[in-house]
């Protein structure tokens, strides 16, 4: 009786000793090592700006030849509908000249032509026989998705505009951290978070209200994130830019995600050949539509 008292006791001791840290059993386990640029990059707010302008100033003209993937979410039904990919070639002169033609895979012939000015937009659809001309502003959705893409939408895409005069701004200093799955290492990316915004309109509002957040990584200062705000202040638009190389006048990215999460879609542009400033004339940014072909009009 003594002994198993005596057992018990130790046990209980034990017990206390182990539920109060002073005993504790350890294990180890190695966590994948974190990687830091070699260079991080320090600007002011002012100078981060000014690179953003002046890079948005130096850019005149540009052309590119991508390939195209479109997908169309369902969020209530948990659906994403892949559409066949593309090649396009896209032309664009700053401030809003437009022109992207679309081709059919494998058998390129043209799937569709589509214009700006900057005040108007045209398309023109082959296979439906069919062209539409209205402002280059959205204001009525239209059931073909095609229609509802405006000038803005690519020229937001392929550049990243520069501030207004009237912008308001905030710049903060952020870390983000991304596992290399194949390399088993934690990447640390040190970033600038440009915040553009506007006062409201409404009399006695003190509210700010957001036009863009644009993300720059610290270790070359190109933006690699891009969000867009509606005048309502929801986020219309979220492009990623991944996969900066040079591409044929300097670094592009070579994979441009567009998401629009009001509409539930998603394009991607694999982007293959890129050239700048050179000489692009107006005829250039002018859809050939067939002089029978009645043109429809868009809102």
């Amino acid at each position: 009786m003594k002994i198993s008292l005596l057992f018990k006791g130790a046990c209980l001791a034990g017990l206390c000793w182990s539920l109060s840290g002073c005993f504790v059993i350890s294990t180890t386990r190695h966590l994948p090592k974190a990687r830091t640029p070699e260079t991080v990059q320090t600007l002011t707010p002012e100078q981060l700006v000014n690179k953003l302008n002046q890079r948005w100033k130096a850019l005149e003209t540009l052309s590119a030849t991508v390939d195209v993937q479109a997908t169309s979410l369902v969020s209530k039904d948990g659906i994403a509908r892949d559409y066949s990919s593309f090649p396009a070639n896209i032309l664009l002169r700053t401030p809003g000249k437009l022109r992207v033609f679309g081709r059919v895979p494998l058998l390129r012939t043209e799937l569709f032509d589509m214009s700006s000015d900057g005040q108007t937009i045209t398309v023109y659809i082959p296979s439906q026989n069919k062209a539409y001309r209205g402002p280059a502003t959205l204001h009525k959705k239209n059931t073909n998705a095609l229609l509802n893409l405006r000038p803005g939408f690519f020229i937001d895409a392929l550049a990243v505009r520069g501030l207004e005069p009237d912008d308001l701004y905030a710049v903060t200093s952020e870390t983000d951290t991304t596992e290399d799955a194949q390399k088993k290492h934690l990447i640390v990316v040190p970033e600038y978070v440009l915040s553009i915004m506007h006062p409201s309109s409404t009399p006695g509002a003190h509210q700010l209200i957001p036009v863009r957040v644009i993300t720059f990584h610290r270790e070359d200062m190109l933006p690699y994130e891009q969000d867009i705000y509606n005048a309502d202040g929801e986020l219309e638009t979220q492009v990623l830019y991944q996969g900066y190389a040079d591409l044929g006048s300097g670094l592009y990215p070579s994979t441009v995600t567009i998401k629009r999460p009001l509409e539930e879609k998603q394009i991607v542009l694999i982007v293959g050949h890129v050239s700048v400033n050179m000489t692009l004339n107006d005829d250039q940014f002018v859809a050939k539509v067939p002089a029978d072909i009645d043109v429809l009009s868009l809102e």
